[in-house]
């Protein structure tokens, strides 16, 4: 009997220590499982997706109220910035955007570098929804602030000054091109290319950009030959083929070439595509919604 007892003994204790082992070995726990919040969060992430904004914001404020920590909230106030970009409103998602400025504000002195690159790329993401939105005015603002506020970035930086150069550039180009400022957009376009120019570190993340950026000025600017070509381009390059702006910037291009049936299909892929919750799903789904006559 004590042979028996020390044997269940034994095993009872390789049973409790396997698990152990194995994760010591590398072999994954099992996921914990996804959180309520985590739940809400892709609900209305989905119901924004397909229209139903209004649904989606009730979800995003319960989010917000119930916020655990200032982190969690602001994370809800950025989701709730993006759910008004679905509706083309500027003025409410940098309303939430400020919000989400704001707490990174806070953090500046725990984790410099990351604080103040996070306000930057919230006032971008704030201006990227306005230009798509029409409010070229507001765009620039934010445009301006997001590259002042990444450049306050502390040593050792992180984030290089070309990236942001780069960045602002880009914008302002696109910006020149939405007022019908040829000669403008093209100095733009000239800053942009030298900023990736002088950068190699940073031409290899963002060159992939550049042809999305000159496509996009021709076609606002009236040159769609040479849209339809930088756009394709840019289309064929690694990360942009399941880009859905660019793909419903190419369907603008053919859809103003007369070409009706070719822009008719890249609208549909574009609308598959824009499945996201960020601003180019954000411009784009209710956008190729409205040109193919989609519910």
């Amino acid at each position: 009997m004590r042979l028996y007892s020390h044997l269940r003994s034994l095993v009872g204790l390789a049973l409790a220590v396997a698990p152990l082992v194995m994760r010591a070995q590398g072999t994954p726990a099992a996921a914990p499982p996804p959180s309520p919040r985590a739940d809400s969060n892709r609900t209305a992430s989905r119901l924004d997706v397909d229209g139903q904004t209004a649904k989606a914001r009730e979800i995003f404020q319960r989010l917000i109220d119930g916020a655990p920590d200032p982190a969690a909230k602001a994370a809800a106030q950025r989701a709730m910035a993006m759910s008004y970009a679905f509706d083309g409103d500027c003025v409410n998602t940098v309303k939430y955007e400020e919000l989400v400025i704001a707490y990174w504000a806070t953090r500046e002195q725990a984790e410099p570098q990351n604080a103040f690159y996070q306000q930057g790329e919230i006032a971008n993401e704030a201006a990227r929804v306005c230009i798509d939105a029409g409010n070229l005015a507001t765009a620039e603002k934010y445009y301006r602030m997001g590259t002042a506020l990444g450049l306050k970035e502390p040593a050792p930086r992180t984030h290089a000054t070309s990236l942001w150069d780069f960045r602002l550039e880009h914008a302002l180009a696109r910006l020149a091109a939405r007022h019908g400022d040829k000669a403008g957009a093209a100095q733009h376009v000239a800053a942009a290319r030298r900023a990736l120019d002088a950068d190699s570190a940073v031409a290899a993340q963002q060159e992939r950009f550049f042809p999305y950026l000159t496509g996009y000025v021709a076609l606002y600017t009236g040159n769609l030959a040479g849209a339809e070509t930088d756009l394709t381009k840019a289309l064929s390059l690694r990360g942009n083929e399941r880009d859905p702006f660019m793909h419903a910037l190419l369907g603008m291009t053919y859809e103003k070439r007369g070409e009706a049936a070719k822009g008719r299909e890249y609208y549909q892929k574009a609308y598959d595509l824009s499945t996201a919750h960020n601003p180019p799903a954000a411009f784009t789904r209710p956008f190729a919604r409205k040109k193919l006559g989609t519910p």
